[in-house]
C-alpha cells in the first residue's frame, strides 16, 4: 500500500479552530452578520448554462437578491444579467476580467456566492470567497488536486465561513427514501455499495458537437487519467454508509482501460481534425474500489467517453437486504413476498419519501430544488449546511487519488483524514 503523507501537501497550522466540526456555526463571523429576516444577497461566478439555471432556482425561492454576477464570456455574462432581470430584480453589476471574481467577492453587499466556473477554478474561487466572509455554494468537483482539498479544509477551519459542494444527487427523492429506509434498519448493517457516473459527454463537454473543436474540458483528458468527475455517484453513498460519521475511507485502488473511445469518435466524425491525432492520457473507463476503516467496500465506476445512455447504477447491500437502482427494485429478507425475488421499489419510495422531497421542484427530478432550498434555508437560519465540506472534499479527492493509484500500477492509496479524527465521533446530520 502506498502511504499518503498529508504533510507533503500542507504546513502545520498552530492556529486551527480546535472544536470546529460543522460549517455555519452560530459563533462564526458569517453567522454574526447574517441573522434575521433580511434578504439573502448572493453573487454568481462562472455563469454558464448550469450556473444560470442555479441562479433561476435560487431567485425563485424568494427572499434572495442577486446584486452582482461574473463571467469572462460576454455572452454568458449578458445571459446571467437577463436571468436576474427576468426575476423582476434590478440589473446586477457585471464583472468580466480574469480575476474580477475577487472584486465581486470583496463587495460589502453580498452574503454568499454560487460558483459555476471550470473545475480547476473551483478551489481558488471558493477559498477567496471564504476569506472574504462570503458563504460558498460551489459546483462539482469542489477540488481537483490534493493540495486544493487541504487548502479548502484549512481555509474553512480558520474562517468558519460556510462552504458546500453542490452535489445534487445526494438530494434525489429516491436516494433520500433509501436513506430513510437504511436509518430505519430495513437493510440491516450496510456492508457494500456500487455507484457509477456513466454519461456520454464527449460531444458537449469535451468537444464541440458540430466541429470537433476542443471545449474547456478537453485539456483534462489530455493531462490526466483518473476518475475525472467523481462526486455524483458517491454523494448518496456517503450518507447511506455514514462516511464521515463513524466510518471513513481507508484506501482507494483504481484501474483504467486504455484510450479507445475518443479516437474512435474522431475517426467516425472528424477524421482530419487535429484532435483526431492528439494523445489523450484519459482511459475510457476507470474502476475504483474503496475499503473503509470499518471493513466495508464501495465500487465506483467512471465513464464519460463511451457511447451510452446515462447511468448511475446505484446498489446498496446490507445484512438484511439489497436495493438496486437499475432494476428499480429491492429485496428485504423476511419482508419481501417471494424468497430471493426482487420486488418493486416505487411503493417503498412513496412510503419512505423524505420530508424534503414532498414539495420538490426544479431539474433532475427535483434534486436541484431540494438542494438549493436547503442550502438557502441553512444560510438564512444560520444552521449547518446540509452537506458538510468534509463530504465534498472526500468525494473530490477520489479523483486525484485514483490517478495516483493508476500511475502506481493500481496499488492501494491511503486516503487522508480531512476530519483530523472527527469522523470517529461525529454523528450523522444530513437530512435528519
Amino acid at each position: 500500500m502506498v502511504r499518503f503523507d498529508r504533510r507533503s501537501f500542507i504546513k502545520a497550522n498552530a492556529g486551527l479552530v480546535a472544536g470546529l466540526s460543522i460549517p455555519g456555526l452560530a459563533g462564526s463571523a458569517f453567522g454574526a452578520e447574517h441573522e434575521g429576516d433580511m434578504p439573502l444577497r448572493i453573487g454568481a461566478v462562472g455563469t454558464g448554462n448550469r450556473c444560470r439555471y442555479l441562479m433561476s432556482v435560487v431567485l425563485g425561492l424568494g427572499g434572495v437578491e442577486m446584486p452582482a454576477v461574473c463571467d469572462i464570456d460576454p455572452k454568458a455574462l449578458a445571459a446571467a444579467k437577463k436571468v436576474v432581470t427576468n426575476a423582476g430584480q434590478p440589473e446586477p453589476k457585471g464583472y468580466s476580467g480574469p480575476t474580477d471574481y475577487k472584486k465581486l467577492m470583496d463587495r460589502d453587499d453580498l452574503d454568499a456566492v454560487i460558483i459555476g466556473s471550470p473545475w480547476d477554478l473551483h478551489t481558488p474561487m471558493s477559498v477567496y470567497a471564504m476569506k472574504a466572509g462570503k458563504a460558498v455554494g460551489c459546483e462539482v468537483p469542489i477540488a481537483y488536486t490534493m493540495e486544493e482539498c487541504w487548502e479548502l479544509i484549512e481555509t474553512w477551519e480558520k474562517t468558519g465561513t460556510p462552504c458546500m459542494q453542490l452535489e445534487n444527487w445526494s438530494f434525489r427523492s429516491d436516494n433520500l427514501a433509501i436513506l430513510n429506509m437504511i436509518r430505519e434498519g430495513l437493510f440491516g448493517t450496510i456492508t457494500h455499495a456500487h455507484c457509477a457516473y456513466s454519461h456520454d459527454c464527449i460531444d458537449h463537454w469535451y468537444f464541440e458537437r458540430g466541429t470537433g473543436d476542443s471545449r474547456w474540458g478537453a485539456k483534462f483528458l489530455v493531462e490526466h487519467n483518473r476518475a475525472q468527475y467523481p462526486t455524483h455517484q458517491q454523494g448518496p453513498v456517503l450518507s447511506w454508509m455514514d462516511i464521515g460519521c463513524g466510518d471513513w475511507y481507508d484506501t482507494i485502488t483504481s484501474t483504467a482501460t486504455d484510450q479507445f473511445a475518443i479516437h474512435d469518435y474522431f475517426k467516425r466524425n472528424f477524421p482530419d481534425h487535429p484532435n483526431a491525432k492528439r494523445k489523450y492520457k484519459q482511459g475510457d473507463i476507470v474502476t475504483t474500489v474503496v475499503k473503509t476503516k470499518k471493513g466495508k467496500t464501495i465500487v465506483i465506476n467512471f465513464d464519460m467517453q463511451s457511447p451510452r445512455p446515462y447511468d448511475n447504477r446505484w446498489m446498496v447491500q446490507g445484512t438484511r437486504g439489497i436495493y438496486n437502482e437499475q432494476r428499480n427494485a429491492l429485496y428485504v429478507t423476511g419482508k419481501s413476498p417471494q424468497y430471493h425475488s426482487w420486488e418493486p421499489f416505487p411503493p417503498y419510495h412513496n412510503k419512505y419519501k423524505h420530508e424534503w422531497a414532498k414539495n420538490a421542484f426544479g431539474g433532475h427530478d427535483g434534486a436541484d430544488g431540494i438542494m438549493l432550498t436547503q442550502f438557502i434555508k441553512s444560510l438564512r437560519e444560520n444552521k449547518p449546511l446540509p452537506l458538510h465540506l468534509y463530504d465534498g472534499v472526500l468525494m473530490a479527492a477520489s479523483g486525484p487519488l485514483s490517478e495516483m493509484s493508476i500511475e502506481k500500477n493500481n496499488q492501494p492509496i491511503e486516503v487522508p483524514d480531512f476530519t483530523r479524527g472527527k469522523w470517529k465521533t461525529r454523528k450523522p446530520y444530513f437530512a435528519m
